[in-house]
């Protein structure tokens, strides 16, 4: 028996940093945003023998860990590792060792949500290899308790549950829990808004952990360029639901932008000299809004513009070193099957 997953990767347009706690406990959060056709995947075989062999096939690292000791934080394989400590404390121990095999379409520190959905790809296998269905709030709660409470690794809330949920969702964070509206966008706007974007790498990662943690800093110590931002965003996030939702999608462009430069108020270490530049490029090619995904300091920048201005933007991002990736669209989320060999 191999057990599968896939999860998709996410593009945030708007909130994001209003779910990193306190602030969603003290004046709750919102965020905006739809899953891509990227994937973080998983594949799980049970084997006799009493170990676990890790295989991260995108960056070619393999590793064995043997079930009868702690999983050592070695900081290759700690999301695996972390997800499967997580079942055993809960179960006591694991019915076999097992071979897993993980792959992601974007590398960690892209923006696009990579580790929190391949941790939401882990659960998925492991809790299908146990027989322990879980609904999708289940699987978006297991994930974030292990990545951000029992790993420590700094971020939000919105990943884990985009991935699990899939589609275009407007997420609200609240203290003691969490709700996924998904939207019903009519197709011309779901279509329109393919047509109009365009998704570039900066060809930068970086440990988004590090400015999330700086964000808290500053928010915690009171900085008003800091809170006002998070307030700004939350009342622009509800804003461009009702746009999407009304079909204004040239409105949507134009919010991007709006939102763009309330994110930089968040940290200094959100833009760069390289990602100025390119966004510059982009706007004098005809680009209405954009904006970096995920936390910041590299990863992907996301443009809004006509369609016909699309191929100009992406030989002027390409000229500047970027590299343009196609996308459409995911509309499904967190998906586990069987295969029997």
């Amino acid at each position: 028996m191999i057990v599968r997953a896939k999860a998709p990767l996410r593009i945030s347009f708007c909130g994001g940093g209003t779910d990193v706690s306190p602030y969603p406990e003290e004046h709750g959060g919102v965020v905006l945003s739809a899953t891509v056709d990227k994937y973080a995947h998983a594949s799980l075989r049970p084997i006799e023998a009493r170990e676990v062999r890790v295989h991260a096939l995108d960056r070619g690292l393999h590793h064995v860990y043997s079930l009868d000791a702690p999983f050592p934080k070695d900081g290759e394989h700690d999301l695996v590792t972390g997800v499967l400590d997580h079942f055993r404390r809960e179960s006591g121990a694991l019915p076999s060792g097992c071979e897993i095999y993980v792959q992601s379409d974007a590398p960690a520190g892209s923006g696009l949500g990579s580790s929190s959905t391949l941790v939401t790809t882990l659960v998925g296998v492991v809790s299908e290899w146990l027989r322990r269905p879980l609904t999708p709030y289940e699987v978006a709660e297991r994930t974030y308790q292990i990545e951000r409470i029992e790993l420590g690794l700094a971020g939000g809330r919105q990943d884990q549950y985009a991935a699990t949920f899939g589609g275009f969702n407007f997420m609200e964070f609240h203290a003691d829990h969490t709700v996924v509206n998904p939207l019903r966008l009519r197709r011309d706007t779901w279509n329109e808004l393919e047509y109009a974007l365009t998704l570039c790498f900066t060809n930068v990662t970086r440990a988004s952990a590090h400015i999330v943690e700086s964000q808290t800093k500053n928010y915690r110590e009171g900085h008003s360029d800091v809170v006002g931002a998070l307030d700004a965003m939350k009342r622009m996030t509800l804003e461009m639901k009702a746009l999407l939702l009304r079909g204004r999608v040239s409105d949507f462009g134009l919010a991007l932008h709006q939102v763009w430069e309330e994110k930089k108020r968040l940290d200094s270490g959100i833009t760069t000299p390289a990602i100025d530049a390119l966004y510059a490029a982009a706007r004098a090619e005809g680009a209405t809004g954009g904006k970096i995904l995920g936390a910041g300091g590299g990863g992907f920048l996301l443009c809004f513009s006509p369609f016909e201005r699309r191929p100009a933007i992406a030989r002027a991002l390409t000229a500047l070193g970027g590299q343009v990736v196609p996308f459409a669209f995911e509309g499904r989320g967190l998906q586990t099957w069987v295969v029997t060999e």
